[in-house]
């Protein structure tokens, strides 16, 4: 690279943990590979508590925009969002990202998906600045859809992946931060003050949170920690109201095998997964991908909701491996919840093949393969086209 050459990358994306914790794995790893006097790292997309936690603390430039999505479930309150977001939340972030674009004069913008990225990508457009994309989800969603044709390049997650255009797709799996993969087990024991003895299942409800996790899990709760010891994230919304409740319905010898977070930092997460015999989880790209990556048992419940079915279709693409079990929403009962849950354990061996399979599966290189690509493009196109 030309000497004191400021290489400046663009990244956007958010709304979601699962959009924000990939971008996080991707700036790391261009930050080790590129030396910090070369290097300016931007990034644009909506105000969230991912983005504020997570990419501040990156030593990113940041500029926030406004943004909007296009709900499509019917509902009074969710029409008046949708004119609200496409007549003005909408405009006004596209406005934004052509001033930001405009003083920032990037090299490139990488784009996660999601409504956060798509007034930045399509101002890259006008600006013919070069965009390259990544898709989680096995179903491309609709934002990512409708930019690809402005990308040079789409990396994805999972090899099937639908929707995408022919000739630009590469499969590289989804970033996972390195530092969820360095908990220690002997540690955990002590940051969560569970016994020496007896299998763990850590519950996860995706980066929001989900009530009907919650809600099953704590109608089968006495169930499970006269079997297992528990870790669980249930999201900040839902932290006194389940706190609340398993005091209401589980005795108090019980309650010492439980564990509940509003939330897992990083440190607590890469403990969590360290300790963990079974995951239950959302079946999210990143939630899939970080199960596979520390090599646990997983039970996925997808959100029959998100669009485009993409969860339900994520979870049947891995558990085809082996390292996974689905149960739909749709009339799953706590008991069968239980029972399946005690069907892995017994014998304890189908979750160290659960284990092996998943490991089989995962990709904890794909934030490095993803940065260095990065480099190699910017080095490239700061070359010009090569002499024949």
């Amino acid at each position: 690279m030309e000497k004191n050459k400021k290489h400046k990358i663009v990244f956007t994306g958010g709304g979601t943990g699962g959009h924000v914790f990939p971008l996080v794995s991707v700036i790391r790893e261009i930050k080790k590979i590129i030396p910090p006097e070369e290097l300016e790292i931007y990034y644009i997309g909506p105000k969230d508590d991912f983005s504020k936690n997570y990419i501040e603390k990156e030593g990113v430039k940041i500029k926030y925009i406004y943004t909007g999505k296009v709900r499509r479930y019917f509902h009074p309150k969710a029409l008046m969002q949708n004119l609200l977001d496409i007549f003005f939340k909408m405009p006004a972030g596209i406005i934004q990202s052509f001033f930001y674009l405009y003083i920032f004069s990037p090299d490139l913008v990488f784009g996660k998906g999601g409504y956060g990225s798509f007034p930045v990508i399509l101002m890259a457009r006008v600006f013919q600045t070069p965009v390259i994309l990544h898709e989680s989800d096995v179903v491309m969603g609709a934002a990512n859809e409708f930019l690809q044709k402005f990308s040079a390049e789409v990396f994805v997650s999972f090899p099937k992946t639908e929707k995408i255009a022919e000739g630009k797709m590469f499969v590289v799996g989804n970033p996972v931060r390195k530092e969820i993969l360095q908990g220690d087990k002997e540690k955990a024991k002590n940051v969560f003050g569970l016994n020496e003895e007896g299998p763990v299942v850590l519950i996860l409800g995706g980066s929001q949170g989900s009530e009907r996790i919650n809600d099953l899990f704590l109608s089968s709760a006495t169930g499970f920690l006269q079997n297992y010891q528990v870790l669980h994230q249930c999201g900040k919304n839902n932290f006194k109201s389940v706190s609340a409740e398993m005091n209401a319905v589980v005795k108090e010898d019980l309650r010492k095998n439980y564990r509940v977070y509003p939330f897992f930092n990083e440190e607590e997460l890469a403990n969590a997964y360290a300790l963990a015999d079974i995951v239950i989880s959302r079946a999210g790209s990143a939630s899939i991908f970080e199960i596979s990556a520390v090599s646990r048992a997983g039970i996925f419940l997808p959100l029959p909701e998100a669009a485009q079915n993409h969860q339900v279709k994520n979870a049947y693409a891995y558990s085809s491996t082996g390292a996974a079990i689905v149960l739909e929403q749709d009339n799953l009962t706590s008991h069968f919840f239980l029972e399946k849950v005690k069907e892995l354990f017994s014998p304890i061996k189908q979750i160290r093949i659960m284990e092996d399979r998943a490991k089989h599966f995962s990709k904890p290189r794909a934030g490095m393969v993803i940065a260095s690509y990065i480099k190699e493009y910017l080095i490239r196109e700061e070359n010009g086209p090569s002499e024949g």
